[in-house]
């Protein structure tokens, strides 16, 4: 697909999404770790779940795909979507053992801890014939977190979903999130997740996770350009020295807005979500990344995910009154 047709479908502002919805619980007050805490907030969590209720608090439209258990936590997770005006039509919930998966952290950056439950995830679970029956017509690009990708029903279900958008017209942007613990060896997961950028229009990932790819951290920077030689928008992002983006035979850098963080996840979710508002709102690629950019340091910089992604005004108000980006 041109550069200019995965433009136009992302303006067209309108995004399925796929991938995993779960509860977050976060220790208060900031600073507190979870072992120590009396007290934890919960919040909607999961990537895919993040960048939906970011876009949406962006102003535009988005709908989750993906199973949650028959159960009062799948429920809580459905009920935070919403909260958050993303569409729940195709969001199923599963009955027996398998569970939404649950995070509990901190906001603390010094020892940081993420403890991930996701045995027999409900996520896991969407298949093929779901797929089927979404109605692609009604967006205008598709967003795949790689998650998705770690284990079956899940992983064919949702190669299917990129047919039958393909078949449609739209536009596949894919956020690799490889997560080493969801997947049986990292052999498959290079495989999958290599034939799942193959797929796509444009990719998004860091650095180690281009190096994954490629067989090493050092290799990451030419997997990037290969992936973008063959016409895909790739952007690369660094961490604290910035991001680089490949587009149209050209590469440019871009820093970061620097922040005192209190915890390090979420980033890569509001990254995303600014990121495709921007776009779809009519800013340049490079504002447009330097907006995701943004995204991604106010979040770090509270607590919670979903509920620390900013409306449209955060942003703006952000960008109007904070220093930056740092050069690169």
């Amino acid at each position: 697909m041109s550069t200019s047709a995965l433009i136009e479908g992302i303006k067209g502002n309108r995004f399925a999404v796929f991938g995993r919805a779960g509860m977050d619980m976060f220790a208060t007050p900031i600073g507190v770790k979870s072992e120590n805490a009396d007290t934890f907030h919960a919040d909607l969590g999961g990537s895919s779940a993040n960048i939906c209720a970011g876009i949406c608090k962006l102003g535009g439209h988005s709908a989750l795909i993906t199973s949650v258990s028959d159960d009062a936590i799948g429920r809580f997770c459905v009920n935070r979507l919403q909260h958050y005006g993303v569409d729940t039509t195709y969001v199923r919930p599963v009955s027996g053992e398998c569970r939404t998966s649950l995070a509990v952290y901190e906001s603390c950056i010094e020892d940081f801890q993420n403890v991930i439950y996701r045995n027999n995830a409900a996520d896991f679970q969407v298949t093929a014939e779901e797929m089927d029956a979404v109605e692609f017509t009604d967006f205008s690009a598709i967003i795949s977190a790689g998650t998705v990708f770690a284990a079956e029903p899940s992983r064919s279900a949702t190669f299917r979903a990129f047919e039958n958008a393909r078949q449609a017209g739209l536009p596949i942007v894919f956020d690799v999130d490889y997560r080493p613990y969801s997947w049986p060896s990292a052999e498959v997961a290079a495989d999958v997740l290599s034939r799942a950028g193959e797929e796509s229009d444009l990719i998004v990932a860091n650095d180690e996770e281009f190096g994954f790819m490629a067989g090493g951290i050092e290799k990451g920077l030419d997997k990037a350009r290969e992936l973008a030689a063959k016409g895909k928008m790739v952007i690369y992002k660094m961490g604290h020295e910035g991001a680089i983006t490949f587009a149209d035979g050209q590469e440019f850098r871009t820093g970061i807005y620097p922040v005192t963080a209190v915890k390090p996840n979420g980033a890569g979710d509001s990254f995303m979500a600014g990121l495709l508002a921007s776009i779809a709102n009519g800013y340049s690629l490079k504002e447009s990344v330097l907006r995701g950019s943004a995204c991604a340091s106010i979040v770090v910089s509270q607590p919670g995910c979903a509920p620390a992604m900013p409306t449209t005004e955060q942003l703006d108000t952000f960008l109007a009154e904070h220093p930056g980006p740092t050069a690169v």
